[in-house]
């Protein structure tokens, strides 16, 4: 049954688990639920700013309007060098000014990216007071970036990419998010080093995926995943990605009996849907995404080779699942039996460990081609992504 956002965000509220992760395709309102879902958990009032509710109150979001926290200052009549400016706000407050976590943010930014790549923060100011006497600000309220040669030399400040930029304010909320689980853990709140996250009851993490290679991708998956499980307060964690990998990494890192897993859905008339996957329906429709990436690009670079055909059939065993089909023939072209012959052929195991390996003739590598558009034009899953990509 469809449902507008907050209704999603309602449904979402009514369940009673850790972690719910929430697979959509881009375009489909991920962002724009997470905005719903914090203004059913906490609304603003009239007499508090937006961001002060970032951290003191009941939800922690990571979503694309972090970002907006962070500007250039591009002052280029001066000649100035590059900073990126950070307006201020408790989220990097907390986590910069109180607790310090500099060198922890760069140590992350710098595992995503590279170990030259130096984020150089503006710790402190000096000024007089009235009585003529020097007080020291700490300020974080800008970054510049450079990169380390190693001999006691920079390149000076530079501008980063956009993919680094969101690297680098991921690694700013990972690090807060650390820091957050660490205090709740400690059970009596009279004990905790601070007590403005103790009303904290969701964190909602929209699509934290940049531009990493997927080793990168990968271990932040991990390394999420493992802050996750290490959370024993009965913090709740809502994650929606449209990357199919950083999903199935994510379903098979968290434990299975504390999250819920679903499909985002969004239809013409405005509505949604949030569908419940269950079992291995689950790793079906993330991994089938990558293994379409896959044959697209081989096919794309006249590059098919024996194991694609692997991939496709893996690829036609994956969408049957998600689509509840008994066969994964079933969903092959009316000449069954001919195009399943050939497939068996080319992906069953050898039985001679010096058996050549043959190598797909040029009608057999069309015939990959033509299998791959016959499962997307044929069936809703993928005339579905299309929709939404």
């Amino acid at each position: 049954m469809s449902k507008t956002l907050m209704g999603i965000a309602q449904q979402l509220k009514s369940a009673d688990k850790k972690v719910q992760l929430i697979y959509a395709f881009n375009s489909t309102g991920k962002t724009r639920l997470s905005c719903e879902f914090k203004r059913l958990i906490a609304p603003k009032k009239d007499d508090e700013n937006q961001e002060s509710s970032f951290t003191r109150n009941k939800i922690l979001y990571y979503n694309a309007f972090t970002e907006d926290l962070f500007y250039w200052d591009n002052d280029l009549n001066q000649d100035a060098e590059p900073k990126l400016k950070i307006q201020p706000n408790t989220f990097t407050d907390w986590i910069l000014k109180d607790q310090g976590q500099d060198r922890n943010i760069i140590t992350n930014f710098q595992h995503l990216t590279n170990d030259k790549l130096t984020p150089n923060f503006n710790e402190e100011y000096f000024f007089k007071d009235k009585e003529g006497n020097d007080v020291i600000i700490k300020a974080f309220s800008e970054v510049a970036f450079s990169l380390e040669r190693g001999d006691d030399e920079n390149s000076g400040y530079l501008k980063i990419s956009k993919g680094e930029e969101s690297n680098f304010i991921w690694s700013i909320f990972y690090t807060l998010l650390d820091q957050v689980i660490n205090v709740l853990n400690v059970a009596e709140p009279d004990y905790r080093e601070t007590n403005q996250f103790d009303q904290l009851e969701y964190v909602f993490i929209d699509d934290p995926v940049s531009s990493l290679d997927e080793n990168h991708l990968i271990e932040l998956a991990v390394n999420l995943a493992v802050l996750i499980k290490s959370s024993q307060s009965g913090l709740k964690f809502i994650i929606t990605t449209h990357n199919p990998l950083f999903y199935n990494v994510l379903f098979n890192e968290l434990n299975k009996k504390n999250k819920v897993c679903y499909l985002l859905e969004r239809f013409e008339d405005g509505n949604f849907a949030l569908t419940e996957k269950k079992g291995d329906s689950n790793t079906s429709f993330s991994y089938h995404l990558h293994l379409k990436q896959i044959l697209e690009k081989a096919i794309a670079d006249n590059q098919v080779q024996k194991y694609h055909f692997t991939l496709l059939r893996n690829l036609y065993e994956k969408t049957a699942s998600f689509l509840g089909y008994p066969r994964w023939s079933k969903l092959l072209p009316d000449d069954k039996q001919a195009y399943l012959n050939r497939i068996i052929q080319f992906t069953s195991h050898s039985t001679l460990s010096n058996e050549a390996v043959t190598q797909p003739s040029e009608p057999e590598k069309k015939m990959v081609a033509l299998l791959l558009n016959h499962l997307v034009t044929n069936y809703n899953f993928w005339q579905q992504e299309k929709q939404h990509g």
